[in-house]
């Protein structure tokens, strides 16, 4: 299957609510708990996408890099495990363990955040701000697997520069691009 970009909408929504288990700590996380002062970034990764695997030491800098400063990260995998054992809890937390994600990663066993985000693709990613209104939804950079261009988070860093500096946000969203959410049954996009 070819790999797919981002979901356009137009921005401004209101993150959808989840309580999801976190594969670490075994609690159950809610949006209402982590959000950030500032910002939220909302990624949804897996343990096997070759796309993931390229951009998970940047998502750890990125996120290493914020944190402090009000931003809140937050992982959720949602593909189907029995199609895709790799993406099982028990093996993200493993790979959550050995990345030291800094962030919380949590499982959609039933792919209904997924599809609230209309996530479609590993990485997607969306900023939200304090509000918890959508400002971003595209890619980290435009370091891809084989394409030889260094990994920098320049594009997910500029939006969060800005909502830190009360500065205007980029016009301009490129869509994230990775593989397909692996969903149980038909895609719902």
């Amino acid at each position: 299957m070819p790999a797919l970009e981002t979901i356009p909408l137009a921005l401004g929504y209101t993150a959808p609510a989840f309580n999801l288990p976190d594969v670490v700590s075994g609690e159950c996380v809610s949006l209402e708990e982590i959000k950030g002062r500032v910002a939220t970034v909302v990624m949804f990764i897996c343990n096997h996408c070759p796309y993931v695997i390229h951009v998970n030491p940047e998502l750890v800098k990125v996120a290493n890099d914020y944190l402090h400063r009000g931003v809140a990260f937050v992982a959720i995998s949602s593909n189907d495990i029995t199609l895709y054992p790799d993406d099982a809890p028990a093996k993200m937390r493993q790979r959550a363990l050995e990345m030291n994600y800094p962030f919380p990663y949590l499982y959609d066993e039933t792919q209904e955040t997924a599809k609230a985000y209309h996530a479609v693709c590993t990485p997607d990613i969306s900023v939200f701000n304090a509000g918890l209104q959508c400002v971003y939804r595209g890619r980290l950079d435009d370091s891809r697997p084989g394409n030889n261009l260094p990994l920098t988070g320049a594009d997910l860093r500029n939006v969060l520069h800005a909502l830190l500096h009360g500065n205007p946000l980029p016009a301009k969203h490129y869509p994230s691009i990775g593989c397909s959410i692996k969903w149980k049954g038909e895609a719902p996009y």
